[in-house]
């Protein structure tokens, strides 16, 4: 299959209906149609970007990413997130790291996590959480490199850059004695 658009595929993200296969510029909908083509594409938008290739993660039938400058939702159609600390992660974000940025699902809370390197940082040590059931944002500080959502255990895992295995959602290991 030939895509119209983009110099280079970037990353595919599947969902129950389709395979959303996101380029350098544009976003496209692989399909199965059955013999004798098998698959068709169609262009979804143009002049849409994604950070990384980890930066997309699926929920359903719908798809979340973080492109440059934005956060993307796809539905059926392309919109973009409203976010109201948009400003606090562009403006402290290593555009020289962006392809270390990845998603993180923790379907518990209804939580799309995403992962990235502040400004003074060639490592994650930053992330913003989109719960996209209350429609609300949140920021932290925390080293990962990779996650896991609950399945394997009960609760989410996730890689911490100190060659650390945590697991997510368990209590208050923050080394306070007396959390509030």
């Amino acid at each position: 299959l030939r895509l119209g658009s983009g110099s280079e595929i970037v990353c595919a993200v599947e969902t129950r209906q389709q395979v959303i296969v996101f380029t350098d510029v544009s976003l496209h909908a692989m399909q199965y149609l059955g013999p004798p083509f098998t698959f068709g594409i169609n262009q979804i938008s143009e002049n849409t970007t994604i950070m990384g290739p980890n930066a997309a993660k699926a929920v359903d039938d719908a798809v979340y990413w973080m492109g440059i400058e934005e956060f993307y939702i796809y539905t059926g159609q392309v919109q973009k997130l409203p976010c109201s600390v948009k400003s606090y992660v562009f403006n402290d974000f290593n555009d020289n790291q962006a392809e270390k940025v990845f998603a993180a699902l923790n379907s518990s809370f209804n939580e799309i996590t995403w992962f990235y390197p502040s400004a003074n940082s060639d490592n994650i040590d930053r992330y913003v959480t989109f719960n996209y059931a209350d429609q609300v944002w949140t920021v932290g500080s925390m080293e990962r490199s990779a996650w896991l959502d609950r399945g394997i255990k009960a609760q989410p895992l996730a890689a911490g850059l100190d060659g650390r295995l945590y697991e997510h959602e368990t209590g208050n290991d923050d080394g306070s004695t007396n959390p509030p």
